[in-house]
């Protein structure tokens, strides 16, 4: 075998088509884009979500709804399970660095603290929201409730 006699084997390799260069090539005239028309053009470019005359998907479904761009966010603890976190992880102050550093909420979350379950442990919280029977039960309980913003 020498270097000159190398070639890809029979059959791997296939001619380009050569479009538009005559009608003895089978693809002149049109070049294969049909007749007339922005895609048999130069430079033609289909808007995005184009389904050519056929109403489009975003017009076709159904809208539901809306989004409140003034909603708050927040991540919910209920006593019940406060009173969980109390015994796992043995958390008395619930602050928003307390919880992030135990893994429990994101460093952008809101915290909201619920009434719901009871809370048997002495507790002292600095959350963002607090609901009133929450707040009862906390204060009930020996701790203190303090909203921070």
């Amino acid at each position: 075998m020498k270097l000159h006699t190398l070639r890809p084997a029979k059959g791997a390799t296939h001619k380009e088509k050569r479009l538009g260069r005559g009608e003895a090539s089978g693809k002149g005239g049109t070049s294969t884009k049909g007749n007339k028309g922005g895609q048999s053009r130069a430079g033609y470019k289909s808007k995005m979500a184009h389904e050519g005359g056929q109403m489009p998907i975003q017009r076709r479904v159904p809208k539901r709804g809306f989004k409140n761009i003034s909603r708050v966010e927040y991540k919910v603890f209920n006593l019940g399970q406060i009173d969980q976190l109390v015994e796992k992880y043995g958390i008395t102050e619930f602050s928003l660095e307390n919880l992030y550093m135990n893994g429990l909420i994101a460093q952008t979350d809101k915290v909201k603290v619920l009434g719901n379950g009871e809370l048997k442990a002495k507790a002292t919280f600095k959350v963002n929201a607090v609901s009133e029977k929450a707040k009862a039960a906390i204060e009930a309980a020996g701790g203190s409730v303090e909203v921070v913003k």
